[in-house]
């Protein structure tokens, strides 16, 4: 297997995570919150997505698809077009709701195939370029591909677990 079959492989795993933490949910589930601190399956899923799309978008010099497929403008959320989820309150989570969970794998579906498009034309010395110069060391695309792959399957994860929670109430 090459590094760009290994990279795809896993954002197949976050792929495979996300719909089954999403498929078959109602709004209410999607939408609840175990406590009022928690994060819902609608913002974990959400997030990811985001953090995914900037990362990938910034990495490949495009536009976020959240901004340019109109993304945004469906989920309706009252944040800057730009917000990501880091760093958001109690309040932000909670804004976060959505009607069912086509939005959700919508947009989430639509970044998995241009970040399969982006690391299949990977070849070379492509993951040594430093994509991130505001860290020390500065940041390679290796480095936030797998940094993306990470944060993808633990909030995949807490979606998934959130949903055995709420299955079990």
């Amino acid at each position: 297997m090459n590094t760009a079959g290994m990279l795809a492989e896993a954002f197949d795993r976050v792929g495979e995570t996300v719909h089954a933490a999403v498929e078959g949910l109602t709004p209410d589930d999607l939408n609840a919150r175990v406590d009022a601190g928690a994060n819902s399956i609608s913002w974990l899923i959400w997030h990811l997505t985001r953090v995914q799309d900037d990362h990938i978008a910034d990495a490949a010099g495009t536009g976020q698809i959240w901004l340019t497929e109109g993304w945004a403008d469906r989920f309706g959320l009252p944040f800057d077009g730009t917000a990501t989820g880091y760093g958001h309150s109690s309040a932000e989570v909670a804004a976060v709701r959505v009607d069912s969970a086509e939005p959700l794998l919508g947009y989430f579906d639509a970044v998995h195939e241009r970040t399969l498009d982006f690391v299949a034309g990977l070849e070379g010395h492509a993951l040594d370029r430093i994509v991130d110069r505001d860290w020390s060391p500065p940041v390679t695309l290796g480095v936030r591909l797998i940094s993306v792959i990470a944060e993808d399957l633990q909030h995949a994860g807490q979606a998934a677990f959130v949903r055995g929670l709420l299955e079990r109430a």
